[in-house]
């Protein structure tokens, strides 16, 4: 996902798809354990877009404290 995309969804969209993304990176890591992930890319990707999305929910929070 790019920061544009993540910036238009509203906070209970982007609690719902960190949750989404938590759950596949779970999946992700358990195949790639056990040796069944043919894309071993996406685990990054995820753990990234995760980490974006954790960016701007906690800049919200911080103009919601500030106002």
């Amino acid at each position: 996902m790019k920061i544009s995309e993540i910036k238009d969804l509203s906070e209970t969209e982007l609690n719902k798809k960190f949750r989404e993304l938590g759950e596949e990176l779970l999946q992700l890591q358990v195949r790639k354990q056990t040796g069944q992930v043919e894309k071993p890319h996406l685990i990054k990707s995820i753990r990234r877009d995760r980490a974006r999305i954790l960016t701007i929910l906690s800049d919200s929070n911080k103009e919601t404290v500030n106002q």
